[in-house]
């Protein structure tokens, strides 16, 4: 019995291991490092909450950059959810061919995220590329997506929405989950399709909604890759997102102490936001057996 626990401690410990050099031991040197100057040459010097009296009073480009990613947030998030439902709705018909065609939308979600597809993405949105062309052959004027601080921001929100394949793939199995029998008393009643979507379908997946809310929330508070491959936070700071500044001030201007201060920042808005979320879950989200609980 006791050779069996030593073995069992030896499987997991990879695991172990992994997790406390490359998750904990990071987490908790971060925080240190948020009360310190640090160049990455110099050793550390403790400078107290400096760092974030500078970033919460002195520092108008913080102030700016978490504008862009409430921003970013705000207009990301609802589309990849709710175009993520959308398609996931219309892939749960029973049709020829239909899993391949989950497959190909599917896909998106593998390749949306590497730094090809971000450089494909700005060749694509750029003056001459494949969108200002197709506007070209419908008669209307070329955009300067790239260039107008009034557009920019939609190239990045686009490739974020695009990339809703692993939220379309929850959203499926919650929707095959629901019982066929609700929508066949629904259309004895007289009810059609539209009603029986947001009557029946849409109530009975709340806790799925609320799941992908809460995980494309954070993903969009740390999207990275199109701000930085696509526009490069520019024009003018329109897409110059909070992990973009954390990045720039931890590796461009070695000021890796401030850039901690910054991640804790973040963090614990993303936490807050989340908090606030399962607050407000309550009141819209239903779980099976709910109503027997409360008899």
């Amino acid at each position: 019995m006791y050779d069996n626990k030593r073995l069992g401690f030896l499987y997991v410990m990879p695991f172990v291991l992994g997790v406390l050099l490359f998750k904990l031991f990071p987490f908790a040197m971060s925080f240190a490092l948020s009360f310190t100057q640090y160049d990455l040459i110099d050793p550390p010097t403790f400078i107290g909450l400096e760092n974030y009296r500078e970033l919460a009073s002195d520092d108008p480009l913080f102030r700016k950059s978490l504008g862009v990613t409430l921003l970013f947030a705000v207009l990301a998030v609802p589309l990849r959810v709710g175009f993520a439902l959308l398609i996931a709705h219309v892939l749960n018909f029973k049709l020829r061919g239909i899993n391949f065609f989950r497959a190909a939308f599917y896909l998106p979600s593998i390749l949306g995220g590497s730094i090809a597809v971000a450089v494909l993405w700005r060749f694509i949105f750029s003056k001459s590329g494949l969108v200002n062309l197709l506007l070209v052959k419908l008669g209307l004027t070329p955009i300067a997506w790239l260039a107008d601080e009034n557009y920019s921001m939609w190239t990045i929100v686009l490739l974020f929405t695009w990339q809703f394949g692993s939220a379309m793939v929850i959203f499926l199995a919650a929707l095959q989950n629901v019982p066929m029998s609700l929508y066949e008393a629904a259309r004895c009643d007289g009810a059609n399709r539209w009603q029986q979507f947001w009557r029946i379908t849409v109530p009975l997946i709340t806790p799925v909604i609320f799941f992908n809310m809460i995980m494309q929330m954070v993903h969009a508070f740390q999207e990275f890759n199109g701000p930085y491959m696509i526009t490069e936070g520019g024009p003018l700071s329109s897409t110059y997102v909070l992990a973009l500044y954390i990045y720039d001030q931890s590796f461009r201007f070695f000021n890796l102490g401030y850039g901690a201060a910054l991640s804790w920042v973040l963090f614990a808005l993303v936490g807050g936001l989340s908090l606030i979320s399962f607050w407000s879950s309550r009141y819209w989200v239903f779980y099976a057996g709910e109503k027997e609980e409360s008899r």
